[in-house]
């Protein structure tokens, strides 16, 4: 077999398949074939790192494509080509997306001559980026936030290890903190703070929103398996039962905790809301 290959750093954007999803693909993969091929970018992995895996935990040799992007952005392609085909959740689209605009960055900083091609596809505004995820304004804002601050953090938060609004807090914990080590700086209208938290509020509104869609959408679908699994034998069908039981009571307890993270947020976002129509008022007696 032949030597190891990399993944693309716009191919690492994505989270990697494991579990029961990555065991799935291996095994269609032994019984069926490498039915697509494995695209390849400047000798990396741009698309398929997952059926890669699969070819060589299988021991197959994998059958790779070297793709030329005279004429396509490889950002676009790669996109196009996982990010709304995925089980991902809008915080995570949104990250890949500002994570991908700053790899387009670099690369026309660098001068490569296929590295320009990215230049095809332009996501320079928080509008069009979130276009492009799917995700809300608000939401997107929140991701380019994360990726200028720590782009590290970011890459968790697009792999599923950090959620958006974690992320968020951290980097605004940091801040504090530097704060508190230099000493005060110059304080933003009080306004300005409350349009911030209200803003805040509403897209981590808007995600948890997103989240319990997403999961809702997959207890559906174990609860069909669950069907299929009462209507077949007992013994191995029995266990496989059981299995989705325990998945939905996870889901269930998710769907829970997120919930209850909708309820705070509408909370706060009417606390953010009253708190400026005070200023509001206020503001309006000091014209008077």
């Amino acid at each position: 077999m032949s030597e190891q290959l990399e993944l693309h750093p716009l191919c690492s954007l994505f989270p990697r398949l494991e579990g029961d999803a990555f065991e799935k693909l291996k095994e269609d993969i032994r019984v069926n074939g490498q039915c697509a091929g494995i695209i390849l970018y400047e000798g990396k992995i741009l698309d398929g790192g997952n059926r890669y895996r699969a070819c060589l935990e299988l021991g197959i040799e994998p059958w790779t494509v070297e793709a030329d992007f005279d004429d396509v952005s490889p950002l676009g392609f790669v996109l196009s080509m996982n990010l709304h085909r995925r089980h991902l959740s809008p915080g995570q689209q949104a990250a890949i997306v500002a994570a991908g605009q700053d790899w387009t960055k670099a690369s026309q900083q660098g001068g490569d001559r296929k590295s320009d091609q990215s230049a095809t596809l332009h996501f320079d505004t928080a509008e069009k980026r979130a276009a492009e995820s799917g995700a809300s304004l608000r939401t997107q804002k929140m991701a380019d936030k994360v990726q200028k601050a720590n782009p590290e953090l970011a890459k968790k938060v697009a792999h599923g290890e950090v959620s958006l609004p974690q992320a968020i807090k951290q980097i605004e914990e940091s801040a504090q903190e530097i704060i508190d080590r230099t000493g005060p700086v110059a304080r933003k209208p009080s306004s300005a703070i409350a349009q911030e938290a209200l803003e805040s509020a509403i897209a981590e509104r808007d995600d948890a929103r997103d989240q319990l869609a997403d999961l809702a959408h997959t207890a559906r679908d174990l609860e069909l398996q669950v069907e299929a699994y009462r209507a077949g034998e007992i013994g191995e069908g029995e266990q496989k039962l059981l299995e989705a039981n325990q998945k939905i009571a996870k889901l269930e307890a998710e769907c829970r905790r997120l919930e209850s993270i909708r309820d705070d947020w509408m909370n706060k976002h009417a606390e953010a809301l009253k708190e400026i129509k005070k200023l509001q008022r206020r503001l309006e007696r000091g014209h008077g």
